[in-house]
């Protein structure tokens, strides 16, 4: 029996679980099965390691993407670049490589929108845009490394000057130049669906892309205000299922 699991603390509401079980059942995968491993010290690891030898792959989440790293034998390099790990193949002889599905995830999700959107021409439109990625936090990295990879110029906006842009300083010009925004932050996540970034929404229109890597709820505050000026909209759920599957895929690989 192959074993695959979650790591990080806490653990109680975990998508993983739920979701690799039923992919388990539906494709009817009798060899494998998911577990989720609370750990509130990530000196833990090597323990976790040596007391399940039938373990072939992990996902990580919070609090441990960073400092699980310099317990892996190797980091794939578009993970090394966003410095940080949520997927860890573990190969037969205990070897451990970390990697980034966020970043796979968010890239084909985002490709896969605007095909929809726009049919064949999507991809070549969604390449001459310019984006704005709200959040300087962890997910903001991977959002803004998958970017860089498909050349598309973006920027940071935050609270402090010093991580790029600051809210106040977005105005119609910027907003007119600038028709992708990402919302990497985790304002407006179940059960804080009240909450939303400070944006200015009354300058966005019809042109403009909101992204939302929160999926809980189905249409946060910041996808409703982005609707209301006629932007197109998107949650963070096709991420969520392209960067399991994409775990899967390197397990597997």
């Amino acid at each position: 029996m192959r074993l695959f699991g979650l790591i990080g603390y806490p653990l109680s509401h975990s998508f993983s679980k739920k979701y690799f079980t039923e992919k388990f059942t539906k494709e009817r995968i009798a060899d494998a099965a998911y577990e989720l491993f609370e750990l509130q010290d990530i000196n833990a690891f090597p323990q976790l390691l040596a007391s399940q030898p039938q373990l072939r792959g992990l996902n990580v989440t919070i609090p441990h993407k960073v400092n699980v790293i310099p317990f892996l034998g190797r980091v794939e390099e578009a993970a090394t670049r966003i410095g940080a790990v949520n997927v860890i193949k573990v190969l037969s002889n205990g070897q451990t490589i970390g990697y980034n599905s966020d970043y796979f995830g968010f890239q084909d999700s985002l490709i896969n929108w605007f095909t929809q959107l726009h049919g064949e021409a999507g991809r070549e439109k969604l390449f001459k845009l310019k984006a704005l990625i709200l959040g300087s936090g962890g997910a903001s990295k991977a959002v803004r490394t998958a970017l860089d990879d498909l050349g598309i110029v973006n920027h940071i906006v935050s609270r402090e000057a010093a991580n790029g842009l600051t809210y106040d300083q977005l105005d119609a010009s910027t907003m007119a130049q600038y028709p992708l925004v990402i919302n990497s932050t985790p304002l407006g996540m179940s059960p804080h669906t009240e909450a939303f970034p400070p944006f200015p929404y009354h300058l966005a229109g019809p042109n403009h892309y909101f992204y939302d890597l929160v999926y809980n709820p189905v249409e946060t505050v910041f996808m409703q205000k982005g609707r209301a000026q006629g932007a197109a909209t998107l949650n963070g759920l096709p991420m969520l299922h392209l960067q399991a599957e994409k775990s899967w895929e390197i397990w597997n690989s």
